[in-house]
C-alpha cells in the first residue's frame, strides 16, 4: 500500500522517445516517399486533416458552388444546341415540303449601292429594247426568316443623297433652269411563261436575306430624281414638326388634322423612304411605329382608306425591308377591320370601330361604294398568304364573286354603289370610271396578275369593261381631237371626266406588259396624253379635279373647260402614276419631260417655305391659287414615289414583273408556283 502511495504521489510514469533519421536510399528502400498514386493521396489525405474545420467547410463550398454553375451550363448549352438543330432539321423539312405559292421576286428591296452624284455624266443608254432579264432572287425563298442585309446599300444611296442635296437646294434658290440630261429608257417585254400559282393558302412565308452576289450595280441617281428627294424632305420636315404621329400636315398653319388619329401621313411614307434611301427618316418612323401605334382604340375608320393606306403600307414595307414589326402592325389591324364583313350579303360595311369590333354602314345610306368593297383584295389576300390563315382571302375573294354575277352591268361597266342587306347594285344605269368606281377596274387586272394569272373571271370581267368603256365612255374633244373618257347617266353622254380616270392609262398599258391586246397601248397613249393636257392647258400648269372637255370646236375656247367647283388640286398622284408606266413600258422620255413639268408646277404653287405642300382651290389663278393648308397623305405616300420612279432608268427598282402596285402605290409582291 505504501509502495501504490508513493508511486501516485511520484506523478505518472516517464516516456521515453527515440528519433531515427533514415538516409534517402534507406527510406526509399523501406517504402518510404516513391511518387506513386498512393503515396500521394495518403500525403493529401494527411494535409486535408491538418486543416482546420473552417477551411476544409469553405474549400467544399467551393467545389459544390463549381459543380452546381457547370450542371446548369451544361443544361443550356444542350437545351441551345437542340434547338438549333431542330431548326436546321426543320428548314430540311420545309425546303423538301413546301409547294404551293412563291413569290416571282424576292420581298427584300435593298437599298442601292452608292451612286456617281456628279451631275451631267450619265451614259446615255442604247435606244434599243435591253434582253430580257432573268429574274435575280433577292428575296423569300422556303420559310427561313433571317434578317435582310439592307443597312449598306441604304447607307450608300443616303450618303449619295447628302452629297448631293446641297447643289440641288442651291439651286431651287437661285431659281435657275440647268440641262437635264434623261436616259432612254427600254421596252419591256411580257413574260408570258408565268404560271399561276395554286389558290390554296399555303403557311407564312418570309423575307430571307439578299445575297451578295445577286445584288446588281444600281442606276446612279440623277439631278431629277434628287429634285424628288428634296421635295419630299421638304414635306416631310414640315410633317416632322407640326404633325408628327398625326394623320395630316396642315401646312400654312403649323398644325395638323385627324381623320383616323392613326398616323396616316407617316404610314403612307414609309415604303417611299424606302425607296428613296432615306435612312434617318425611316429609322425615325419605324421608332414611332414600334412605339406609338396602336389599333386598340375606340375609332371609326373608313375599311377602304385604312386597307389600302395602313395595311397596304404596313405589309409593302414588310416585303422591302423585312422587318417583322410591320407584319405583326399588319395583322393587328387586320383582324380589326373583319367585322366589316359580317353583313347580310357579305358585302362589307363601309366603317369600322376597330377598338370596339363592330361595323356599320355610313348614317345615310345602307350602301357602300363599289370602288371601296372591290378594291381591298390585293392587301387581305396577301396578309392570307403571309400568315397562313385563309380568312382574310376567303372574305374579298366572297365580295369579287358575288359581283362578278350581278345583274346591273352595261358592257362591263359597274354602277357605283351596292347595297350592303341586299348585295345588289343600287343607284342603276350610272356609269363611270371617276370617284366610286375607278379601283374597281384596276383591281381586276391587277388581282389577276397577283394571283400568277389564273383567275379568269378576274381577266374576263376586266376584258369586258374595257370594251365598255371603248363602246359607252370614249369621245374626243375639240379643238385638239383629245381622247378622253366621260360619263353615262341613264343613256345621257356627260363630258365630265375627273382626275381619277387618269389611272387608267398607266393599268392599260400594265395589261398589254402582261399579255393582253395590243390595241389597249394606243388607247394608254391617247388618254395619257389627254390627262397631260389637263395640266398643261391651265393656268398654273396643275389639273383641277374634274374637267369638262369641249365636244364642238368654239372660237377662243380650249379642250378643257372648268367650273369653279371644279378647280382645286389634292396633290393627287393619277396622271405621274400613268406617266411611271408608260415610261417603263415605252421608253419615250416625254413621259419623264411631261413629270418634270408637273414637279416644278407643284413647287411653284404648292410648296410651304416653312415646310411641306399644300393642295390649292383655284388652279386657274396663278398669282393666288388659294391654298386649302392641307397636304394629303397620298402626295407622300404616291405622288413624289412614283415620281422618283418615274425619272429611274432602273428596271429593277420596283420591278413590274415581280411587283403590282395597291391602289395607294404600295407595291405587293406577285406570287408564282413553286
Amino acid at each position: 500500500m505504501y509502495s501504490g502511495a508513493a508511486a501516485a504521489a511520484a506523478g505518472p510514469p516517464r516516456r521515453d522517445f527515440i528519433s531515427v533519421t533514415l538516409g534517402p536510399e534507406e527510406a526509399v528502400g523501406a517504402g518510404g516517399y516513391n511518387n506513386s498514386k498512393a503515396w500521394r493521396r495518403r500525403s493529401c489525405w494527411r494535409k486535408w486533416k491538418q486543416l482546420s474545420r473552417l477551411q476544409r467547410s469553405v474549400i467544399l463550398f467551393l467545389f459544390a458552388f463549381l459543380a452546381v454553375c457547370g450542371v446548369i451550363s451544361y443544361t443550356n448549352m444542350g437545351e441551345a444546341w437542340k434547338s438549333l438543330t431542330d431548326t436546321s432539321l426543320d428548314d430540311q423539312r420545309t425546303e423538301q415540303e413546301i409547294t404551293g405559292l412563291k413569290l416571282a421576286n424576292p420581298v427584300v428591296l435593298p437599298a442601292p449601292q452608292k451612286a456617281d452624284a456628279s451631275r451631267g455624266d450619265y451614259p446615255e443608254l442604247s435606244p434599243q429594247k435591253l434582253p430580257k432579264l432573268p429574274h435575280v432572287r433577292r428575296g423569300p425563298s422556303n420559310l427561313q426568316i433571317k434578317a435582310p442585309q439592307r443597312d449598306t446599300r441604304l447607307k450608300t444611296r443616303h450618303d449619295t443623297i447628302r452629297a448631293a442635296e446641297e447643289p440641288v437646294q442651291a439651286d431651287k434658290e437661285e431659281k435657275t433652269e440647268k440641262s437635264i440630261i434623261s436616259w432612254r429608257g427600254a421596252v419591256i417585254e411580257p413574260d408570258q411563261s408565268t404560271e399561276p400559282p395554286s389558290s390554296k393558302i399555303k403557311e407564312p412565308e418570309k423575307p430571307s436575306s439578299v445575297e451578295a452576289e445577286d445584288q446588281k450595280e444600281p442606276v446612279p441617281l440623277n439631278e431629277r430624281q434628287l429634285a424628288v428627294i428634296e421635295a419630299f424632305r421638304h414635306a416631310w420636315r414640315g410633317y416632322k414638326d407640326f404633325a408628327w404621329g398625326h394623320d395630316e400636315l396642315k401646312p400654312l398653319s403649323k398644325s395638323y388634322s385627324e381623320w383616323f388619329g392613326l398616323g396616316l401621313t407617316l404610314i403612307d411614307a414609309l415604303d417611299t423612304m424606302w425607296i428613296l434611301g432615306l435612312k434617318e427618316e425611316f429609322e425615325d418612323a419605324r421608332k414611332w411605329v414600334a412605339n406609338d401605334l396602336v389599333f386598340d382604340k375606340n375609332v371609326d375608320v373608313n375599311l377602304f382608306e385604312s386597307t389600302i393606306r395602313i395595311l397596304g403600307g404596313l405589309l409593302s414595307t414588310y416585303h422591302l425591308s423585312g422587318d417583322s414589326l410591320f407584319l405583326e402592325k399588319a395583322k393587328d389591324i387586320g383582324n380589326r377591320l373583319m367585322p366589316a364583313f359580317k353583313t347580310p350579303s357579305k358585302i362589307p360595311y363601309s366603317d369600322v370601330n376597330i377598338g370596339r369590333g363592330t361595323a356599320h354602314p355610313p348614317r345615310w345610306t345602307s350602301d357602300s361604294t363599289v370602288a371601296e368593297v372591290t378594291s381591298i383584295q390585293l392587301e387581305f389576300r396577301e396578309l392570307s398568304r403571309l400568315t397562313g390563315d385563309d380568312k382574310f382571302q376567303k372574305a374579298v375573294d366572297e365580295v369579287m364573286k358575288h359581283v362578278h354575277t350581278l345583274s346591273g352591268k352595261n358592257d362591263g361597266l359597274v354602277p357605283m354603289f351596292i347595297n350592303t342587306n341586299s348585295g345588289q347594285f343600287t343607284h342603276l344605269g350610272v356609269y363611270t370610271l371617276g370617284a366610286r368606281a375607278d379601283s374597281y377596274y384596276e383591281y381586276l387586272l391587277k388581282q389577276w396578275i397577283q394571283g400568277g394569272k389564273k383567275e379568269n373571271e378576274l381577266l374576263e370581267d376586266y376584258m369586258r369593261a374595257i370594251e365598255g368603256v371603248k363602246k359607252h365612255l370614249l369621245q374626243k374633244s375639240e379643238p385638239k381631237r383629245l381622247t378622253f373618257l366621260g360619263e353615262l347617266a341613264h343613256g345621257h353622254f356627260s363630258a365630265k371626266m375627273d382626275h381619277l380616270v387618269c389611272f387608267l392609262p398607266g393599268t392599260l398599258a400594265l395589261g398589254v406588259h402582261n399579255g393582253l391586246a395590243a390595241d389597249h397601248m394606243k388607247l394608254a397613249e391617247a388618254l395619257i396624253e389627254t390627262c397631260y393636257q389637263m395640266y398643261a392647258q391651265v393656268e398654273t400648269g396643275l389639273s383641277p379635279e374634274i374637267v369638262h372637255f369641249n365636244l364642238r370646236a368654239q372660237k377662243g375656247h380650249k379642250d378643257v373647260e372648268v367650273k369653279p367647283a371644279d378647280r382645286h388640286n389634292l396633290l393627287r398622284p393619277e396622271t405621274v402614276e400613268s406617266l411611271f408606266y408608260m415610261y417603263r413600258f415605252t421608253g419615250d422620255k416625254k413621259y419623264q419631260d411631261w413629270g418634270w413639268e408637273i414637279l416644278q408646277n407643284f413647287n411653284k404653287y404648292t410648296r410651304v417655305p416653312t415646310g411641306g405642300y399644300t393642295s390649292i382651290n383655284n388652279v386657274q389663278n396663278p398669282s393666288n391659287p388659294e391654298p386649302r393648308d392641307k397636304m394629303e397623305s397620298f402626295f407622300l405616300g404616291e405622288t413624289l414615289k412614283y415620281m422618283f420612279l418615274l425619272f429611274s432608268d432602273d428596271i429593277d427598282l420596283i420591278n413590274l414583273d415581280k411587283y403590282v402596285f395597291n391602289t395607294e402605290a404600295h407595291p405587293l409582291p406577285i406570287w408564282v408556283p413553286a
